[in-house]
């Protein structure tokens, strides 16, 4: 039923995840739905939870190309409608729903120690000064994919990218 959820929010976006689209999906009746999950944000809520944070795992020195190279993939990742569909109704749910604005906040902190410990491993190998620490150094080099992907619906630019990562630290 999960699988069938994220298909739907993957295909045709936050709204088709209800009961009845999903119990048709999945094969089951929509009482079985019912029983797993009492409303359609719950259901989707569990849907998006599954869902990973492949980015920013394993720094490499020099920092900057790699760093670059994250931020185009997840720049990437974030165009697809699949993702940016995940992206906007977490964003939306996280208002309203503690248990989305746990999953929104727990998202975020695995970003920020990710992205500060690449971070404090340049500055240890000497090849920056005094970056920006979490969450500004998350929300500088997130905030312009996030909105270029989902509120402007266009491809992030490399000359962004590269301001951006300018921007978060002072690089030797």
């Amino acid at each position: 039923m999960l699988a069938a959820a994220r298909e739907l929010l993957q295909d045709e976006g936050p709204a088709a995840v209800t009961h009845q689209r999903v119990a048709q999906r999945a094969g089951v009746g929509r009482a079985t739905v019912y029983r797993h999950w009492s409303s359609p944000d719950d259901l989707l809520r569990d849907a998006m939870s599954d869902a990973e944070v492949p980015f920013f795992l394993q720094p490499r020195l020099p920092l900057r190309p790699w760093l670059l190279a994250e931020l185009r993939r997840l720049a990437d990742e974030l165009a697809l409608p699949a993702l940016a569909s995940v992206a906007i109704a977490l964003m939306y749910q996280a208002r309203w729903q503690t248990a989305a604005t746990t999953l929104r906040d727990h998202q975020l902190q695995l970003l920020d120690q990710r992205l500060q410990a690449a971070f404090a491993l340049a500055a240890d190998a000497g090849e920056l000064d005094e970056p920006l620490q979490p969450p500004a150094l998350t929300a500088l080099l997130l905030g312009p994919l996030v909105f270029g992907t989902t509120l402007q619906e266009a491809t992030v630019p490399d000359t962004l990218l590269e301001r951006v990562v300018d921007a978060a630290a002072k690089w030797r």
